[in-house]
């Protein structure tokens, strides 16, 4: 994990007169070098007395501000300007505006909802279960989560059609989009976040390069699937994988999913 942190200023802010205040966000799908970009003109308007720190992993980003002033007001009155500002900058982007994980708020929503949560994983390899279950009391919607690695325990476990194995590939909107299916139906869940990739280092290829996942998440009778194409080691594409399933969830959870455009899957 990547963090970097950027002082307003130099001065010794440790006084006990002081007034502290903090904003988070958690935004998605920033590189680092995007990111930088985005908030060049943002830091460039923030006063002496507020710092801000940013913490970026496999496309995940929380921003966090602190300030320190000794005017209680005049400090939450900026400090709530600058976390609206951040806000609508990144508006499609936010995940949370608070300090909490990606797990977090979907067990918040899946918990709110009474919605109850399954896997099925191949290139992520239990990852998503293993993020799901750090969240205390989990059990009450995680129902758990089928790692299916092989093609026959995707046709024989989860019902995927060997037809479309053969046609598309394990790594294909079919595939995944069945495995999403056939989890929700093997453990009456509500819904399923299903992924299948080639994580690395070898097994590319020219049409799916290394880094090529797709994922497919379910809500009641809906299912919708992407192809992504992520970059890094065998552990950040995993990671990487791991985010997007369950942003995935989230945004149709909230209802401001967006589709990705029609791919060639062949």
């Amino acid at each position: 994990m990547e963090k970097t942190t950027h002082y307003n200023t130099e001065k010794d802010k440790k006084a006990k007169n002081l007034h502290k205040e903090t904003r988070h966000i958690v935004i998605y799908g920033y590189t680092r070098q995007e990111l930088a970009k985005v908030m060049k003109h943002f830091e460039a308007q923030l006063p002496e007395f507020v710092k801000i720190t940013i913490e970026s992993s496999n496309l995940v980003t929380k921003i966090t501000l602190t300030g320190m002033n000794s005017g209680v007001e005049m400090l939450r009155f900026k400090m709530n300007r600058y976390h609206n500002n951040l806000n609508e900058i990144f508006s499609k982007e936010v995940v949370t505006t608070e300090d909490k994980s990606i797990a977090q708020v979907l067990g918040e929503l899946l918990t709110e909802r009474e919605l109850t949560v399954a896997c099925a994983e191949s290139c992520t390899g239990g990852n998503l279960a293993h993020r799901i279950v750090q969240v205390p009391g989990s059990s009450a919607y995680f129902l758990g989560s089928i790692v299916s690695y092989s093609n026959d325990v995707k046709a024989e476990v989860l019902s995927v059609p060997r037809s479309d194995i053969s046609a598309h590939g394990a790594v294909s909107k079919p595939v995944v989009e069945a495995m999403a299916r056939g989890a929700a139906a093997l453990m009456k869940s509500d819904c399923a976040i299903a992924t299948s990739g080639i994580a690395g280092p070898d097994g590319g290829t020219r049409y799916k390069p290394v880094g090529t996942v797709w994922i497919a998440v379910k809500y009641g009778e809906r299912v919708v699937s992407e192809c992504l194409h992520f970059n890094g080691d065998r552990n950040q594409v995993i990671e990487s994988a791991t985010n997007h399933g369950m942003v995935m969830l989230i945004n149709l959870l909230r209802n401001n999913y967006e589709m990705q455009e029609d791919l060639n899957d062949d």
